[in-house]
């Protein structure tokens, strides 16, 4: 299998059109349309029928023995977070700190933090109730309010764990996770300031006069706030406990070695889930078999996706065509900002950020030395910078869009004016962060 740079060329680019066609046009699920490019590329290049199967297995294997635990669990907390009323009683706290004067800036708050464990499009369906209603009250117009929330939900999950991109391009990439948690956090926040600022500017043209006729929605019960919090801040805490100190766990003793283990994602994830159960006080057998139920089922189609991305990112592996990259341009003066831009133009065409990343991180990860991103700072930088491109741009094409424009009776116009360009100017500010701190870690 010795083909020209060229030839590898076309066939990568033909095996991404092929995504975001099947995706885009034709509305096949991601994981077929993976699959099918897969073996494409596999093929095109010359590879026996034989070896692209069984790659395509070893790397579906491998990303899944690595990440299925994180996303269940991941998915499991959500679950049983919406289901308590936690993240109703989060953001009623915000609230209270913020008051209503500052109605958008409480929502871009609560989508930040009730987004650490709940995927941007769950969270945004769970608090609409709340938006509107917020909305109502203040006299904000509900294109700023939704504008807020919307915005402070996506920073947060396309830059960190336990979200399947972020997580994925983590594994791929061979960054630490602990750390990506921590630093996409911090790079994040610029983000979700931006989309707010830009929220409430564009937001005041296009007013939605049928935000005073929305209902009441706000959750009436829920666990106290202490409660409420602690399944999301105890595992953020573990995870970055661990990967900010280090220790010989050899040399501790077996209490210090414990406290170290569960910093581990995994542990630390099983932490908030059973610390949700502070926040109900009876549970019912049938309740919880169909809260776990669901969240096996929510789970299923982000793993089946994320496998697909693996069995993808292993046929461009074997192909080795980071070698051929790195032989014929000059990847060390492009750095970080070629995984950027190859995951926002990913995301602008196919939608899908996790789609996106997944995608981009399985082209980069053979690049990495050539880009001069194969160390540790390096690997960390480089999913942030994906990070931050999977935001751009969100648009017709993104379902989460939809999910907006559904709960917020936004029309089109609307949405692309004030959402659209806010992921835009959102993408574009967590990279100028990311491009900040590779100057300074």
């Amino acid at each position: 299998m010795t083909q020209s740079f060229p030839y590898l060329l076309v066939c990568l680019v033909i095996g991404i059109s092929v995504i975001v066609l099947l995706t885009t046009r034709y509305k096949v699920h991601a994981f077929f349309a993976l699959v099918v490019s897969a073996m494409l590329v596999g093929l095109g290049v010359g590879m026996p029928l034989g070896d692209v199967i069984t790659t395509m297995k070893d790397g579906f294997g491998k990303i899944m023995s690595s990440l299925g635990l994180i996303i269940v669990l991941g998915a499991t907390l959500g679950v049983m977070l919406e289901h308590t009323g936690a993240t109703a009683v989060m953001a009623g706290f915000i609230l209270r700190i913020t008051g209503e004067k500052r109605a958008a800036w409480a929502m871009s708050i609560t989508g930040f933090i009730v987004g650490l464990p709940i995927f941007c499009d769950s969270g945004f369906i769970v608090l609409s109730g709340l938006n509107k209603n917020l909305a109502k009250r203040s006299g904000v117009p509900i294109t700023i309010m939704s504008a807020s929330l919307a915005t402070g939900l996506l920073a947060i999950h396309c830059m960190a764990p336990p979200h399947p991109g972020a997580t994925t391009a983590a594994a791929a990439i061979g960054a630490d996770m602990g750390k990506l948690i921590s630093y996409g956090a911090l790079v994040a926040i610029p983000a979700m300031i931006v989309g707010n600022l830009w929220g409430n500017y564009a937001g005041k043209k296009f007013p939605n006069v049928r935000a005073e006729e929305m209902e009441d929605e706000t959750a009436l019960s829920g666990p106290p706030v202490f409660n409420a919090f602690l399944p999301v801040i105890v595992p953020i805490l573990l995870i970055a406990a661990k990967s900010f100190y280090t220790i010989d766990v050899k040399l501790a003793n077996k209490w210090v070695s414990a406290l170290m283990s569960i910093g581990d994602p995994v542990p630390a994830l099983m932490i908030g889930v059973l610390l949700t159960f502070l926040c109900k006080p009876k549970w019912s057998k049938a309740e919880l078999s169909h809260l776990l139920q669901d969240s096996i089922e929510k789970a299923g189609g982000i793993l089946i996706i994320i496998g697909a991305g693996g069995a993808f990112g292993a046929i461009l592996a074997a192909t080795k065509i980071g070698l051929h990259f790195s032989q014929v341009l000059n990847l060390g003066a492009l750095g970080i900002f070629f995984p950027f831009l190859l995951t926002a133009v990913l995301k602008t065409a196919q939608g899908s950020s996790t789609v996106a990343i997944i995608t981009a991180a399985a082209i980069v990860q053979p690049l990495l030395a050539g880009l001069g991103l194969d160390t540790p700072t390096g690997k960390l930088l480089c999913v942030l910078a994906m990070g931050s491109g999977s935001m751009i741009i969100s648009h017709a094409n993104d379902a989460y869009f939809w999910v907006i424009a559904k709960f917020s009776g936004l029309d089109m116009k609307t949405m692309l004016r004030v959402y659209s360009i806010a992921t835009l100017l959102m993408g574009i500010t967590s990279f100028l962060m990311v491009f900040i701190l590779s100057k300074i870690i």
